[in-house]
């Protein structure tokens, strides 16, 4: 039957085409032009006018939210479409509800006339019941492709690949990547945009917070993420803004200085969707987050990147001037471990800011305020770390001693001997293996009962898994004084790096402090009588505080504080 025949042709002639990255793969048959070619070819034959093409390329079927198909529907409820013809009805969509109530209901109610080209389904002449199984056919495809590919996808990111299609602002991708991470990295530095987040993260550990940051950048008239990316590549998965290209979200500087990917790690699965049908990504459970080191050049260092997300830990809420609290992530009660947050506001000198424990302020324990002011904690560490500094630069060897509790003489016994130790327990495991093996093949052979190999095989067991134990303990004593001896030598590097400190900056505590803990006072509610503070230097390894507590910060007193 031809247009003539239709009372709707005045009407827009809707001609829809859609591609997946699915149908890409079906080759040339599916291609946007094609179906272009097809629809138009359709179109003059049987005398269509008013023809206005709708196309979403690299949309799937299930997607209800593609551009150009929510622009066609609402032509048709506007009632500026009189027919809508596709290639076939896969293209309209591969949910067969949706499929179906559009065929079925929508169409006629806004007396829209439907044609399928290759299924041979014209509405003008009705709807027959082999339109509802291809519409469930075409939705179990879509099922089928969907879980294939998830498969895929989590064999992937299983083995450290990276699993997505978006790259971090920072990254570009590698032309050299073959699919094969080991041999190139999936993404590589984008020099240009790294400087950028390079000097987010300085800024942030410096104590800027992310409003002045993103204030900052814009004024600079530095490109948006989004922006920059349409402009390099042609891309608008970012979202960008032409409007507005030097507008910077907090949401986005938030996001970036939380992204591990930017040490040089690949975190896959952060995120799920509950079915191919729900777009909507959820975020994933902890444990079913994989992540795998070093797989790419970093842009930040592992210091800085745990700098931050320390201080995130904390009150990040800026001050009058956009500055955030440097103590943030640093300052513990030293009785019930909760942190001290700081307590400011309009009315409040800056001078008269108080810290005061978390857990006493939200009544979750047993705990007093342990009130002290935020100057007079600044000016005891500042005052501490100058002193242990300076003697760490001016008495290096003495140091080292002290802050490892042993010279290098001692390290270098302890060392000769755990190594011996380990490799005799190696030996002793490889030998009851071999033990064990030949047991079993006795066994078996008949040589020896089964009762008897039971007897003999249990002690063995039991002795290989002790030994298991005592190596796993000797190994991490030697894993354990290598880190001690890297943060003392580290500690040392910097305490020469950093002669000169005017005032106590977030920049400082990052690197030569790692914990502050503030105890109540002797005398409650003295006002002689002062706090206790515990300083932990960087170079205390941070799973055993007491290793080196030599240098902690001495018994004296400063005004109504005193260190210990």
């Amino acid at each position: 039957m031809n247009a003539a025949d239709n009372t709707n042709n005045n009407l827009i002639t809707a001609l829809y085409c859609r591609l997946s990255q699915e149908d890409m793969l079906e080759g040339e048959s599916n291609s946007i032009r094609n179906q272009k070619n097809i629809l138009k070819a359709y179109a003059d034959e049987h005398g269509f006018r008013n023809c206005e093409f709708y196309v979403d390329d690299g949309y799937s079927g299930t997607d209800l939210t593609r551009p150009d198909y929510v622009r066609m529907i609402n032509d048709m409820k506007a009632g500026k479409i009189g027919t809508i013809i596709v290639k076939d009805q896969s293209r309209l969509g591969r949910d067969h509800l949706e499929t179906d109530r559009l065929m079925e209901i929508d169409f006629p109610d806004y007396d829209v006339r439907f044609i399928a080209i290759s299924d041979g389904v014209d509405s003008i002449n009705g709807i027959n019941e082999m339109s509802g199984i291809r519409n469930f056919f075409n939705d179990f495809y879509a099922r089928d492709t969907s879980k294939k590919i998830r498969t895929v996808q989590k064999a992937k990111g299983s083995r450290g690949e990276h699993v997505g299609t978006c790259i971090p602002y920072g990254y570009m991708k590698n032309p050299e990547y073959k699919g094969n991470q080991k041999e190139h990295p999936y993404m590589i530095v984008d020099p240009e945009a790294a400087q950028v987040v390079k000097r987010i993260f300085d800024m942030y550990v410096s104590g800027i917070g992310i409003v002045r940051i993103c204030d900052a950048l814009s004024g600079e008239q530095v490109l948006s993420p989004g922006v920059y990316l349409f402009r390099k590549t042609g891309s608008k998965s970012g979202n960008p803004n032409p409007d507005k290209p030097y507008h910077w979200a907090q949401t986005t500087v938030r996001k970036m200085l939380a992204n591990r990917e930017y040490c040089g790690d690949t975190v896959n699965f952060k995120t799920y969707s509950k079915s191919n049908k729900l777009k909507k990504r959820l975020k994933n459970d902890p444990e079913k987050v994989m992540v795998f080191e070093n797989t790419h050049e970093a842009i930040i260092s592992r210091a800085i990147f745990d700098t931050v997300q320390k201080h995130f830990d904390g009150r990040k809420r800026p001050d009058q001037q956009g500055e955030t609290d440097k103590f943030a992530g640093y300052l513990y009660c030293g009785d019930c471990g909760n942190r001290l947050y700081l307590h400011r506001g309009k009315t409040i000198k800056p001078e008269n800011n108080v810290f005061q424990c978390g857990g006493y302020q939200r009544r979750t324990v047993d705990c007093t305020s342990h009130y002290i002011r935020e100057e007079t904690i600044e000016e005891l560490v500042l005052r501490d770390l100058k002193r242990v500094t300076e003697y760490a630069r001016e008495h290096s060897d003495e140091f080292y001693a002290i802050a490892t509790k042993n010279g290098e003489a001692e390290a270098k016994k302890f060392y000769a001997t755990a190594d011996r130790e380990k490799r005799s327990i190696e030996e002793r495991i490889v030998k009851i293996s071999n033990i064990l093996r030949c047991m079993y093949e006795d066994r078996v052979e008949g040589r020896i009962t089964v009762e008897r190999y039971d007897e003999m095989a249990a002690g063995y067991e039991q002795e290989q898994a002790e030994l298991k134990q005592q190596l796993a303990s000797v190994t991490e004593k030697i894993s354990e004084l290598d880190l001690q001896e890297m943060y003392v030598t580290e500690f040392i590097a910097q305490a020469r790096e950093y002669v000169e400190m005017p005032k106590l900056t977030a920049e400082l505590l990052h690197t030569f402090i790692r914990r502050i803990e503030v105890f109540e006072k002797e005398e409650k509610y003295s006002r002689t009588c002062g706090n206790t503070v515990v300083i932990y230097y960087t170079f205390q390894a941070p799973e055993a505080k007491d290793s080196a507590s030599t240098l902690k910060t001495d018994a004296t007193v400063t005004k109504k504080h005193k260190t210990a």
